[in-house]
């Protein structure tokens, strides 16, 4: 069942109210491999929730190298595809439901860096820690064109990493 978010209701309503920071992104699969870290052990990333239901998320590999060019307009091909290969970007207004007794937020993306987000519907399982100081965000799919179930998990915390 979905709800909407409450615009006018504090954190202890809507516990995703606020900032996060990217603490780990591993993803798990269904065939044994190892698992991975789509943009490195160092990644960085920021999620934020807003009161009016909008939400905004960025990861980046961490020690991305700058352009050679003042702009990325000029900036050799190469240089522009490493730049959109290492960073991840999508927002747009969310709703909170449950499913199966499981708490979820479903992102509505209406801005991505990659277009074919535009438009869909991403839905996250939510687990909170004890102090609702961590975020644990998951989703499962399968690895495209080989039909491997696979298993990401993303950690958010409130804190700032160092």
């Amino acid at each position: 069942m979905e709800t909407g978010v409450n615009t006018t209701a504090g954190s202890a309503v809507n516990p995703l109210l606020g900032t996060w920071h990217l603490v780990r992104w591993d993803i798990t699969y269904g065939d044994g491999r190892a698992p991975s870290l789509p943009f490195g052990a160092q990644a960085r990333g920021m999620i934020m929730y807003t009161h009016d239901g909008h939400m905004n998320a960025c990861i980046a590999r961490a020690g991305r190298p700058a352009l050679s060019s003042e702009s990325v307009r000029s900036a050799p091909e190469a240089e522009r595809l490493a730049a959109f290969e290492s960073y991840f970007q999508y927002a747009g207004p969310y709703t909170l439901q449950t499913d199966a007794g499981r708490p979820q937020v479903v992102h509505t993306v209406t801005q991505s860096l990659n277009p074919n987000f535009v438009g869909t519907r991403q839905v996250r399982n939510m687990d909170f820690s004890a102090d609702h100081q961590q975020l644990t965000l998951s989703a499962s799919d399968t690895v495209p064109g080989s039909g491997v179930a696979r298993h990401h998990r993303l950690v958010w915390s409130r804190t700032p990493p160092p």
